[in-house]
C-alpha cells in the first residue's frame, strides 16, 4: 500500500467583501513532495477569476488518466516484446450537467500516437494492450468516468 499527498494552498488577496461577492482570484498552488504546480479553478466555471497560466482540477484529472494509461501501456508493451520509442496523447475530457445542475467530467477520450521500433503490434494486439492497460491503470480503476482510448496510428 502507498500513500500519496498533495498540499493545496490558497490565500485571499482581495477584500473580505469581495470574497463574499465572489470577486476573488482562484489562483492557488498544488504542492507535491518535490515540486509545486500553479493551479486555478476552471476558466469555464469562474471566467476572469481563473489564473492565467495555471492548471485546473479538470485538466489535472484528464492528465492523470492519460498519464496512468501511458505508463501502464508502456509496461504492457514491454512485457509483450514491443519496443515503444515515442508516446504522445492528446487527451480530451468533457464536462457536462448530470442529475439536474450537478456537473461532472463524464467522458475522457485518450488519443495516443505511439511509435515503435521493430515489429508494430497488429490491430488486435494493440486493442488488447490498451484494454490491459486500462484494466490495470490505478487512476481509471479509481473513477466512474467513462474512459475510452482512440489510438492515432501513424501512416
Amino acid at each position: 500500500m502507498a500513500t500519496y499527498r498533495a498540499t493545496i494552498a490558497w490565500t485571499l488577496r482581495e477584500t473580505p467583501d469581495d470574497f463574499l461577492k465572489g470577486r476573488y482570484g482562484r489562483a492557488h498552488t498544488v504542492s507535491f513532495a518535490e515540486h509545486v504546480v500553479p493551479a486555478t479553478a476552471s476558466r469555464h466555471v469562474v471566467g476572469k477569476w481563473a489564473a492565467p497560466g495555471a492548471v485546473d482540477p479538470e485538466e489535472m484529472f484528464v492528465a492523470a488518466l492519460s498519464n496512468c494509461h501511458m505508463l501502464t501501456f508502456l509496461h504492457k508493451a514491454r512485457l509483450a516484446g514491443f519496443v515503444v520509442t515515442a508516446y504522445r496523447d492528446v487527451a480530451e475530457g468533457v464536462m457536462e450537467k448530470i442529475d439536474g445542475d450537478r456537473m461532472a467530467v463524464t467522458r475522457v477520450t485518450l488519443r495516443p500516437e505511439i511509435t515503435y521500433e521493430g515489429r508494430r503490434p497488429t490491430e488486435a494486439e494493440r486493442d488488447a494492450l490498451h484494454h490491459e492497460a486500462h484494466e490495470e491503470c490505478f487512476i481509471a480503476n479509481s473513477v466512474k468516468t467513462e474512459v475510452t482510448v482512440e489510438e492515432v496510428v501513424p501512416a
